[in-house]
Protein backbone atom coordinates (compact mmCIF):
# COMPACT_ATOMS: atom_id res chain seq x y z
CA UNK A 1 0.00 0.00 0.00
CA UNK A 2 1.28 3.32 -0.92
CA UNK A 3 1.12 5.85 0.90
CA UNK A 4 1.42 10.09 0.45
CA UNK A 5 4.90 10.82 -0.23
CA UNK A 6 7.16 12.74 2.23
CA UNK A 7 8.19 15.88 0.62
CA UNK A 8 11.81 15.59 2.24
CA UNK A 9 11.84 12.01 1.31
CA UNK A 10 10.53 12.75 -2.61
CA UNK A 11 14.00 15.04 -3.10
CA UNK A 12 13.88 19.25 -2.07
CA UNK A 13 13.01 19.73 -6.25
CA UNK A 14 9.41 18.98 -5.72
CA UNK A 15 8.86 21.51 -3.33
CA UNK A 16 6.50 24.30 -4.35
CA UNK A 17 8.28 27.52 -5.11
CA UNK A 18 7.33 31.05 -3.60
CA UNK A 19 7.11 34.67 -5.54
CA UNK A 20 10.70 35.70 -3.84
CA UNK A 21 12.31 32.75 -5.25
CA UNK A 22 10.55 33.10 -8.90
CA UNK A 23 11.78 37.25 -8.36
CA UNK A 24 15.18 35.67 -7.96
CA UNK A 25 15.33 33.47 -10.30
CA UNK A 26 13.95 36.58 -13.00
CA UNK A 27 16.62 38.86 -11.65
CA UNK A 28 19.16 36.41 -12.07
CA UNK A 29 17.87 35.92 -15.84
CA UNK A 30 18.04 40.03 -16.31
CA UNK A 31 21.83 39.67 -14.91
CA UNK A 32 22.60 37.20 -17.49
CA UNK A 33 20.84 39.29 -20.30
CA UNK A 34 22.71 42.57 -19.39
CA UNK A 35 26.47 40.49 -19.47
CA UNK A 36 25.52 39.10 -22.83
CA UNK A 37 24.59 35.78 -22.23
CA UNK A 38 20.58 35.84 -23.08
CA UNK A 39 19.40 37.37 -25.92
CA UNK A 40 15.77 39.20 -26.19
CA UNK A 41 13.63 36.43 -26.87
CA UNK A 42 15.77 33.90 -24.23
CA UNK A 43 15.01 36.24 -21.60
CA UNK A 44 11.39 36.85 -22.47
CA UNK A 45 10.88 33.11 -22.85
CA UNK A 46 12.91 31.71 -19.71
CA UNK A 47 11.01 34.85 -17.82
CA UNK A 48 7.72 32.93 -18.80
CA UNK A 49 8.83 29.86 -17.40
CA UNK A 50 10.22 31.12 -14.35
CA UNK A 51 6.81 32.52 -13.53
CA UNK A 52 5.04 29.25 -14.79
CA UNK A 53 7.48 27.12 -12.55
CA UNK A 54 5.39 25.56 -9.42
CA UNK A 55 8.77 23.93 -8.06
CA UNK A 56 12.16 24.44 -7.20
CA UNK A 57 13.27 21.74 -9.85
CA UNK A 58 11.74 23.43 -12.48
CA UNK A 59 12.93 26.99 -11.81
CA UNK A 60 16.40 25.16 -11.39
CA UNK A 61 16.01 24.57 -14.67
CA UNK A 62 15.23 28.07 -15.90
CA UNK A 63 18.91 28.63 -15.02
CA UNK A 64 20.59 25.83 -15.02
CA UNK A 65 22.85 26.70 -17.77
CA UNK A 66 23.77 29.83 -16.69
CA UNK A 67 26.96 30.43 -14.48
CA UNK A 68 26.88 31.95 -11.45
CA UNK A 69 22.88 31.64 -10.92
CA UNK A 70 22.05 30.30 -7.59
CA UNK A 71 20.66 27.14 -7.43
CA UNK A 72 17.70 26.74 -5.13
CA UNK A 73 17.89 24.10 -2.91
CA UNK A 74 13.85 24.47 -1.46
CA UNK A 75 12.95 27.32 0.98
CA UNK A 76 15.19 28.65 3.47
CA UNK A 77 15.84 26.66 7.15
CA UNK A 78 13.98 29.38 9.28
CA UNK A 79 11.21 30.99 7.16
CA UNK A 80 10.47 34.69 7.93
CA UNK A 81 6.55 34.96 9.23
CA UNK A 82 4.33 36.80 7.18
CA UNK A 83 3.40 40.69 9.06
CA UNK A 84 0.03 40.29 10.28
CA UNK A 85 -2.34 42.81 9.00
CA UNK A 86 -0.40 42.65 5.69
CA UNK A 87 -2.46 41.88 2.39
CA UNK A 88 -0.72 39.98 -0.20
CA UNK A 89 3.02 37.69 -0.19
CA UNK A 90 5.54 38.75 2.72
CA UNK A 91 7.83 39.28 -0.15
CA UNK A 92 5.37 42.38 -1.26
CA UNK A 93 5.13 43.43 2.28
CA UNK A 94 8.67 43.91 2.77
CA UNK A 95 9.07 45.81 -0.62
CA UNK A 96 10.06 48.95 -0.57
CA UNK A 97 9.89 50.51 3.44
CA UNK A 98 11.23 53.29 2.83
CA UNK A 99 8.65 54.56 0.20
CA UNK A 100 5.86 53.24 2.53
CA UNK A 101 7.20 55.23 5.59
CA UNK A 102 7.44 58.41 3.46
CA UNK A 103 4.08 58.40 2.38
CA UNK A 104 2.90 57.26 5.64
CA UNK A 105 4.31 60.22 7.29
CA UNK A 106 3.55 62.57 4.69
CA UNK A 107 -0.16 62.05 5.40
CA UNK A 108 0.62 62.72 8.74
CA UNK A 109 2.36 66.09 8.22
CA UNK A 110 -0.68 66.71 5.64
CA UNK A 111 -3.13 66.15 8.57
CA UNK A 112 -0.60 67.75 11.15
CA UNK A 113 -0.35 71.33 9.24
CA UNK A 114 -4.79 70.95 8.53
CA UNK A 115 -4.62 70.90 12.40
CA UNK A 116 -2.06 73.46 13.22
CA UNK A 117 -4.34 75.70 11.08
CA UNK A 118 -7.84 75.01 11.87
CA UNK A 119 -6.04 76.34 15.61
CA UNK A 120 -4.83 79.12 14.13
CA UNK A 121 -8.10 79.75 12.48
CA UNK A 122 -9.59 79.29 16.03
CA UNK A 123 -7.52 81.70 17.86
CA UNK A 124 -7.65 84.33 15.08
CA UNK A 125 -11.56 84.14 15.33
CA UNK A 126 -11.99 86.35 18.37
CA UNK A 127 -14.79 89.05 18.25
CA UNK A 128 -13.03 91.26 20.93
CA UNK A 129 -9.58 91.89 19.08
CA UNK A 130 -6.21 90.47 19.62
CA UNK A 131 -5.47 88.28 22.54
CA UNK A 132 -7.03 84.87 24.14
CA UNK A 133 -10.65 84.20 23.37
CA UNK A 134 -13.28 82.02 24.84
CA UNK A 135 -11.68 79.36 22.53
CA UNK A 136 -8.18 79.05 23.37
CA UNK A 137 -8.08 76.23 25.66
CA UNK A 138 -9.40 74.72 22.37
CA UNK A 139 -5.86 75.85 20.60
CA UNK A 140 -3.59 74.41 22.95
CA UNK A 141 -5.62 71.16 22.51
CA UNK A 142 -4.32 71.14 18.62
CA UNK A 143 -1.59 72.37 19.62
CA UNK A 144 -0.79 69.18 21.25
CA UNK A 145 -2.33 66.94 18.99
CA UNK A 146 -0.53 68.43 15.91
CA UNK A 147 2.94 67.90 18.06
CA UNK A 148 2.25 64.55 18.96
CA UNK A 149 1.64 63.87 15.44
CA UNK A 150 4.31 65.51 13.65
CA UNK A 151 6.62 63.13 16.13
CA UNK A 152 4.38 60.08 15.21
CA UNK A 153 5.27 60.82 11.47
CA UNK A 154 9.11 61.16 12.32
CA UNK A 155 8.99 57.71 14.42
CA UNK A 156 7.43 56.24 11.19
CA UNK A 157 10.04 57.86 9.07
CA UNK A 158 13.00 56.76 11.05
CA UNK A 159 11.60 52.85 10.95
CA UNK A 160 11.42 53.11 7.25
CA UNK A 161 14.53 54.69 7.09
CA UNK A 162 16.39 51.63 9.93
CA UNK A 163 14.21 48.95 7.46
CA UNK A 164 15.22 50.28 3.92
CA UNK A 165 19.11 50.02 5.37
CA UNK A 166 18.53 46.59 7.06
CA UNK A 167 17.28 45.07 3.79
CA UNK A 168 19.99 46.82 1.68
CA UNK A 169 22.48 44.64 3.96
CA UNK A 170 20.80 41.48 3.75
CA UNK A 171 21.35 41.94 0.18
CA UNK A 172 24.98 41.84 0.13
Amino acid sequence: MAGPQDPAAAGRGRLRVGHADREQVIDTLKGAFTQGRLTRDELDARTGQALAARTYAELDAVTADIPSAPRLDGPPASPVPARAGVAGPPALARRWPLARAAVKSGGLLVIAAAVAHSGNIIDNSVPNGPGPGPHHGWTRLLLLLTLTVVVTALVILIRGVAASVEQRRSRR
